[in-house]
């Protein structure tokens, strides 16, 4: 890789050592809050160029390094995240160095490097698993580029990555995926994705799966159980990194990530996890720490979003031009306790209509009308990980619910169409992941009354491969079409989502593979819906 003597130093170290959470395994036992939020200080400053710990001035790799890929994300007009993760042995709990590392990067307009336009040197730190982020300014927006790292003479894949676009922009094409657990089944979408013409990718939320392994699984998860340690975070997200299809399609394309739930554990919000009787709130918060800290490490996030003890920043806003403002949200961390009415689905109790109960949080309900309010984009998209619209699953009365969707927060969802309606958000369209399933509904200013008005659109997702290979139509899915007067469309295979947005029209093509339990799946449009600019409510078109 070519030299330049002005090295742009990105990313260092920092003064503290990460925490020793191994022995976070035992959730009943005391731990030091002061000791982990000063761990995540220290975590912190890594990323802005504080640190005591030595360098290795040219390391020598007893493997191949860059094993996990490099990716890119959070597009600007003038700049991406640049990725990758420093390891010759993925699996491995040994770090690979305790020393902090050079890595030289590059970004050129051409896969050969022969129009090199920025260049310089990031520090992989042994405080964020030798992990790099990179991020490159003064880029030309709506640019493709190409980008590569070099440490200790060896030099990683090359990755494409595209700015976003600034100004009046006529059409965009991005994507939007979530739910890939390794266990259920191959990621042959995430090939076929990566073929796609599109600007950007949305993933939101269940990047990795924390089960234990399952020995009957069509391919089996690390380790001995859930991670609960820094260490054994790393270690998952280190294996789904290895997957080849995964590491093709984030080569190929800059994505915006957000969480869900699996990335901690299985239907946490806020300060509850899945089983209080087994994590008391040390303990949880000791988990949640560890496992921000691991997101932030394998994922292409910008440095604001570096985690700070049991918190992480992940509700952002992204615009393409003056055609779409992307508002990607975080329903997991700041939240009121969902299924207050008991785990499961069932009617609601009176618990869920308190007013009180939020699903974003006051401060990320104010940020997110603001954007909203402020917005002058032709297309209003809120990005996020649960479904918004109601959904019955229940054959006849009563009205039987997913608690722990916004079906549970009744209250805050009429705040956020109160105001769609009262800042007159041009366009809403919610785009949505979680449930395995493809939807297609209508936004209702009050799902009780069929008649009322529609003010948005919704689109679901599928998941990549959880759940294994599915079936055209779940029985619940059936019921919920005949139950849901708003409801268009279901189909509860595995794939993604493209949308194809102009001033005028957004078109969505949902796209299937189907199985995941077997290599060699193609993909085909299973059906396309549009909404026309001014008109709340999806079509199908084909």
């Amino acid at each position: 890789m070519p030299r330049d003597g002005a090295d742009n130093i990105v990313a260092t170290t920092s003064r503290r050592r990460t925490p020793n959470l191994r022995g976070m395994s035992t959730c009943n036992e005391r731990y030091s809050r002061r000791t982990f939020v000063a761990g995540a200080g220290a975590l912190a400053l890594a990323a802005y160029g504080v640190s005591d710990a030595r360098a290795t001035p040219r390391p020598h790799w007893s493997g191949y390094p860059f094993t996990l890929g490099v990716a890119s994300g959070d597009p600007r007009p003038d700049g991406v995240v640049l990725w990758t993760r420093l390891t010759a042995e993925p699996l491995s709990l040994d770090p690979v160095s305790d020393r902090r590392v050079p890595v030289r990067w590059e970004v050129a307009r051409d896969e050969n490097f022969r129009r090199t336009v920025q260049r310089g040197r990031a520090w992989a730190t042994p405080e964020l698993g030798h992990s790099v982020h990179v991020e490159p300014d003064r880029l030309q927006p709506d640019r493709e580029y190409f980008f590569r790292f070099e440490s200790g003479g060896e030099v990683s894949p090359v990755g494409r990555t595209r700015t976003a676009p600034h100004g009046r922009v006529g059409d965009h094409r991005f994507a939007f995926v979530s739910c890939q657990d390794w266990q259920d089944g191959l990621w042959t979408a995430f090939r076929h994705l990566a073929e796609e013409d599109v600007a950007v990718v949305l993933h939101l939320g269940d990047a990795i799966y924390e089960n234990a392994p399952n020995a009957t699984a069509v391919r089996q998860h690390e380790g001995a159980g859930e991670p609960v340690t820094l260490d054994e975070y790393r270690r998952r997200h280190a294996q789904y990194r290895t997957d080849p299809d995964g590491q093709l399609v984030h080569a190929r394309h800059p994505f915006v990530s957000t969480f869900d739930d699996h990335e901690v554990d299985n239907d946490w919000r806020s300060t509850f996890p899945q089983d209080p009787a087994l994590q008391g709130p040390a303990a949880w918060e000791a988990r949640r720490i560890a496992a921000f800290q691991a997101f932030y490490e394998h994922m292409p996030l910008r440095r604001e979003s570096i985690a700070r003890g049991a918190s992480i920043r992940l509700y952002r806003r992204f615009t393409m031009g003056d055609l779409v403002e992307f508002n990607v949200l975080d329903t997991r961390q700041y939240g009121s306790r969902s299924e207050p009415c008991g785990y499961g689905t069932g009617p609601i109790c009176p618990e869920v209509l308190d007013p009180a109960r939020t699903m974003l949080g006051e401060e990320q309900e104010r940020w997110l009308y603001r954007r909203l309010d402020r917005s002058r984009s032709r297309w209003n998209v809120i990005a996020q990980q649960v479904p918004v619209m109601q959904i019955d699953v229940g054959a006849g009365p009563p009205v039987d619910l997913k608690l722990d969707k916004w079906d549970a927060y009744p209250a805050a969802r009429k705040r956020l169409f109160d105001e769609w309606q009262r800042r007159h958000v041009a366009n809403p369209v919610v785009l949505t992941g979680d449930l395995h399933d493809n939807w297609v509904g209508d936004v209702k200013a009050d799902f009780a009354d069929p008649a009322s008005a529609t003010i948005g659109t919704e689109f679901i997702g599928t998941s990549i491969s959880s759940d294994g290979d599915g079936v055209p139509v779940s029985e619940e899915g059936a019921i919920a079409l005949a139950e849901n007067a708003h409801i268009r469309f279901h189909n509860s295979q595995r794939g993604y989502v493209t949308c194809h947005v102009t001033e005028d029209r957004w078109r969505t093509d949902f796209r299937l593979v189907p199985f995941v339990t077997r290599p060699g799946a193609p993909v085909t449009t299973l059906a396309s819906f549009e909404v026309k600019d001014g008109t709340p409510g999806a079509e199908q078109v084909a």
